[in-house]
């Protein structure tokens, strides 16, 4: 897919000491994170742990009621809300789409932010929206209603829509959760893709094993803090799966890492 042409740096997102509350509900406590042109990041954690605030956060789509996110060292608040469109795009977790439209329009909505009100799509617009269904295997079903689709064919649409921007940064929240074990490593194909490219992602991750095999690295949240972030091998560790997870793990495979679940213990 085409690139659009930007500064070096225009990849480089940082959430800096960020804190939020839901009610009386500590969300977030003083989580710090950058990620790097290049890198694919991946947030863990258990169920309740953040990540997915973070992630939302780091997007802008909610506010910190503490710290500051900057992509490409400025307040992400003083960008123009069009060229943050442009430049992060955003899969959510498990989206509905409540009209009837086809897979093919809905990802053309990811070119919105480059057309100025009631212009057309251009060639070149469709062939960015071309590749980006052919990136997610959507081509079989571009014309088919988004509403008869599965949840997993559902997923690689909007990661379609999320990729027609042509974003520098590509946030995902649990971009796997829904798709079947090819697609799983299709799509994290994509992701490690992406990031090669001298983009930069952030992902929500369960799967420790797809974790540690295409993440570059990292950050291990839980109840609302950084355990740990650093390197695959670094962060999981026994002991820090044990104290987050209260589990035992098995690891092995030094070209394809994995990580077996064994019992739980106590903590």
């Amino acid at each position: 897919m085409a690139c659009v042409e930007r500064s070096p740096d225009s990849a480089r997102l940082s959430a800096t000491d960020i804190h939020f509350r839901r009610g009386q509900r500590e969300i977030l406590n003083g989580v710090s994170i950058t990620v790097e042109p290049g890198q694919l990041i991946g947030l863990i954690g258990p169920n309740g742990a953040g990540k997915s605030t973070l992630l939302s956060i780091m997007a802008g789509l909610q506010k910190a009621d503490r710290g500051e996110v900057s992509l490409a060292g400025k307040p992400l608040s003083a960008i123009d809300a069009r060229v943050r469109a442009q430049r992060l795009g955003w899969l959510e977790q498990m989206a509905t789409v409540h009209w009837p439209v086809s897979a093919e329009h809905l990802v053309t909505l990811g070119r919105l932010p480059y057309l100025s009100s009631w212009q057309s799509l251009s060639e070149q617009d469709r062939r960015v929206v071309d590749a980006a269904l052919a990136a997610t295997d959507c081509e079989g079903f571009r014309q088919q209603s988004v509403t008869t689709l599965s949840g997993g064919e559902l997923t690689r649409v909007m990661l379609a829509r999320a990729l027609a921007s042509q974003p520098q940064v590509l946030l995902a929240d649990e971009p796997v959760a829904a798709l079947d074990i090819g697609h799983q490593l299709q799509t994290m194909d994509y992701l490690r893709k992406f990031a090669d490219k001298h983009h930069a992602c952030v992902a929500v991750l369960h799967d420790l094993t797809l974790a540690a095999r295409y993440c570059d690295r990292l950050f291990l949240l839980d109840h609302g803090k950084l355990i740990a972030s650093g390197t695959v091998d670094s962060v999981l560790s026994v002991e820090n799966i044990r104290q987050v997870y209260g589990v035992d793990i098995l690891t092995g495979g030094a070209d394809v890492p994995w990580i077996i679940p064994v019992q739980r213990v106590e903590r």
